[in-house]
């Protein structure tokens, strides 16, 4: 069920290249990292932030986590992390000015011209908890038992966006079912995680890594525009998020140490699609 591989909207590892100096916001006493984002951006790997103080309530992600979510995880035997090869998958699905091993045409505006709607972004983010909501039911159901290495990461999303769409609710906004990017999406996982664990496993990264990525970017910037610079749950972990992210690369790496060489590239060819289907819940903020 799953529709032709499409160039990308989405990705998590175009900063790459692209990092700045950290600074300090001295307006929202908040301390954040910017790795600067390309100058025009059509995917999730735009930039990211790393922010910022949970609002009193003691939450804090490390000012190093822009550097260490790029960096590769300890290596394996044959000197080279899978991540690192997923991760190298992905950035050449970015456009040039992404990264510098990025292969493919723009085919969306950059953030910075985008124009969002609330109604957009709430179907934004209703889809986008279908999906984080499936794929934690995926590992903690654990079909194939080594999903259960992915339970409980500190990664999930589904919890923070059910309060975010709970605060828009009280807000007086009316929040939409689930459209058919979303359900198409949670469906194809869904499929895969019975009869294909290699490519579930390349989306779970993806969608994952992206949102810790340059999915933060895109919060930031549509929270300027919008919600008065409201910073949603959705961008917020608890405790330190390189940790958070180093810890899930270990694992993966120690799963994909017995796959076969094929299995492996089974995986990275599914990057593509992973792609697809996370710029399709994009298409719902642009346009």
């Amino acid at each position: 069920m799953a529709p032709p591989a499409a160039a990308s909207l989405s990705g998590p590892h175009a900063l790459a290249r692209h990092a700045t100096s950290p600074f300090a916001s001295r307006k929202s006493g908040r301390l954040s990292v910017l790795v600067g984002a390309p100058r025009s951006v059509s995917s999730l790997a735009v930039a990211a932030l790393v922010p910022w103080r949970g609002r009193g309530r003691g939450r804090m992600v490390s000012a190093a986590a822009a550097a260490a979510e790029i960096a590769p995880a300890v290596s394996g035997e044959d000197g080279k992390p899978f991540v690192e090869e997923m991760r190298a998958v992905a950035m050449r699905l970015h456009t040039k000015e992404q990264a510098n091993e990025g292969e493919k045409e723009p085919e969306a505006p950059p953030v910075s011209r985008w124009e969002p709607s609330v109604e957009g972004y709430l179907r934004f983010l209703v889809d986008s908890k279908l999906v984080f909501q499936t794929l934690k039911a995926i590992v903690d159901r654990a079909a194939v038992p080594w999903y259960a290495e992915f339970r409980n990461t500190g990664l999930e999303r589904s919890e923070q966006l059910k309060k975010d769409l709970e605060w828009f609710r009280l807000q007086g906004h009316i929040i939409p079912e689930p459209s058919a990017p979303g359900t198409t999406y949670a469906s194809y996982l869904e499929e895969l995680a019975e009869k294909d664990p290699q490519a579930f496993i390349c989306h779970f990264y993806n969608v994952y890594f992206a949102h810790t990525a340059g999915g933060r970017m895109i919060g930031k910037k549509v929270s300027e525009k919008i919600l008065n610079k409201k910073e949603l749950e959705f961008y917020i972990w608890e405790g330190n998020l390189s940790q958070l992210l180093q810890n899930v690369r270990n694992k993966l790496n120690q799963v994909a140490s017995s796959w076969s060489r094929g299995e492996k590239d089974h995986c990275l060819e599914e990057t593509e699609k992973s792609f697809k289907y996370s710029g399709d819940l994009l298409r719902h903020i642009f346009t």
